[in-house]
Protein backbone atom coordinates (compact mmCIF):
# COMPACT_ATOMS: atom_id res chain seq x y z
CA UNK A 1 0.00 0.00 0.00
CA UNK A 2 1.27 3.46 -0.87
CA UNK A 3 1.55 6.16 1.79
CA UNK A 4 -0.86 9.08 1.42
CA UNK A 5 0.00 12.71 2.09
CA UNK A 6 -2.09 12.56 5.28
CA UNK A 7 -0.09 9.61 6.65
CA UNK A 8 3.19 11.28 5.65
CA UNK A 9 2.13 14.45 7.49
CA UNK A 10 1.29 12.51 10.67
CA UNK A 11 4.64 10.69 10.61
CA UNK A 12 6.64 13.86 9.96
CA UNK A 13 4.89 15.72 12.79
CA UNK A 14 5.96 12.96 15.20
CA UNK A 15 9.57 13.07 13.98
CA UNK A 16 9.76 16.88 14.02
CA UNK A 17 9.19 16.97 17.79
CA UNK A 18 12.86 15.98 18.17
CA UNK A 19 15.55 18.51 17.34
CA UNK A 20 17.82 15.78 15.94
CA UNK A 21 15.12 14.97 13.35
CA UNK A 22 14.69 18.66 12.48
CA UNK A 23 18.37 18.87 11.55
CA UNK A 24 18.71 15.41 10.00
CA UNK A 25 19.76 14.85 6.40
CA UNK A 26 16.77 13.61 4.34
CA UNK A 27 17.48 10.56 2.19
CA UNK A 28 15.57 7.87 0.30
CA UNK A 29 16.52 4.19 0.33
CA UNK A 30 15.84 2.41 -2.96
CA UNK A 31 14.73 -1.26 -3.10
CA UNK A 32 18.27 -2.26 -4.11
CA UNK A 33 19.68 -0.72 -0.90
CA UNK A 34 21.20 2.40 -2.48
CA UNK A 35 20.64 5.61 -0.51
CA UNK A 36 20.04 8.94 -2.29
CA UNK A 37 19.70 12.52 -1.03
CA UNK A 38 16.25 14.05 -1.42
CA UNK A 39 16.44 17.24 -3.47
CA UNK A 40 12.82 18.24 -4.19
CA UNK A 41 9.22 17.52 -3.22
CA UNK A 42 6.65 18.18 -5.94
CA UNK A 43 2.84 18.19 -5.93
CA UNK A 44 1.76 16.95 -9.38
CA UNK A 45 -1.64 16.57 -10.99
CA UNK A 46 -2.46 13.26 -12.68
CA UNK A 47 -3.50 13.39 -16.35
CA UNK A 48 -6.00 10.54 -15.93
CA UNK A 49 -9.50 12.00 -15.56
CA UNK A 50 -12.00 10.18 -13.39
CA UNK A 51 -9.30 8.43 -11.39
CA UNK A 52 -9.67 8.59 -7.61
CA UNK A 53 -6.02 9.66 -7.31
CA UNK A 54 -6.02 13.09 -8.91
CA UNK A 55 -2.70 14.28 -7.45
CA UNK A 56 0.59 12.83 -6.25
CA UNK A 57 3.54 13.93 -4.16
CA UNK A 58 6.82 13.11 -5.91
CA UNK A 59 10.18 13.09 -4.15
CA UNK A 60 13.16 13.76 -6.41
CA UNK A 61 16.57 12.59 -5.34
CA UNK A 62 20.18 12.30 -6.49
CA UNK A 63 23.24 10.29 -5.54
CA UNK A 64 24.99 11.88 -2.56
CA UNK A 65 28.22 13.71 -3.37
CA UNK A 66 29.68 13.01 0.08
CA UNK A 67 29.12 9.81 2.00
CA UNK A 68 28.04 10.29 5.60
CA UNK A 69 29.20 6.88 6.69
CA UNK A 70 27.61 3.64 7.72
CA UNK A 71 24.25 3.62 9.48
CA UNK A 72 24.80 2.36 13.02
CA UNK A 73 21.26 2.25 14.37
CA UNK A 74 17.58 2.99 13.98
CA UNK A 75 16.00 5.34 16.52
Amino acid sequence: MAITGKILDQALKKFMKAEVAQNARVQVELPNGEIYDMTQILLLENAIFGDSETHRLVFRCKKPIHSIGKIIGKL
